[in-house]
């Protein structure tokens, strides 16, 4: 008997439906990764030489995150588990609040809007830095 490959219906994240990336305009989606890193100095100039760009926001000694057009990908310095996938899931503008499941696996995936990820970086880290601008961005 061959496996089956189970595909979930299009659009569909933890039971409820999702907009799709819309690259002409409309809601934006991001996918998430986030990775713990034993030096966050030494990883906030490799990832940004890497995605070509500088970090979105940087809580000093203690994280750091990139927005791309289609990625956000943050880090936080835990040299105990350096190198550690810690979750992943989709920045999603549609979102309203944030979310957390743990899949077949057992890897986290969660699912928040731009404004409840920049004010749980706030809460878990301290103010950030955006962009040159201090706290969770306007």
């Amino acid at each position: 008997m061959r496996a089956q490959l189970f595909v979930p219906a299009p659009g569909r994240y933890d039971g409820a439906l999702i907009d799709q990336v819309k690259p002409n305009g409309g809601v934006m989606k991001r996918f998430h990764i986030a990775l713990a890193v034993a030096d966050l100095e030494a990883s906030i100039v490799d990832y940004s030489e890497r995605l070509g760009q500088p970090p979105t926001a940087v809580v000093a000694g203690k994280y750091a995150m990139w927005r791309t057009d289609l990625l956000n990908f943050s880090i936080n310095e835990a040299p105990e588990c350096s190198g550690q996938l810690r979750h992943v899931g989709f920045e999603d503008d549609s979102a309203t609040g944030y979310s957390s499941t743990c899949d077949v696996n057992g890897i986290e995936w969660e699912l928040f809007s731009t404004k409840e990820q920049d004010e749980r970086i706030v809460a878990a880290y301290g103010a950030a830095v955006y962009g040159g601008t201090v706290g969770p961005r306007a």
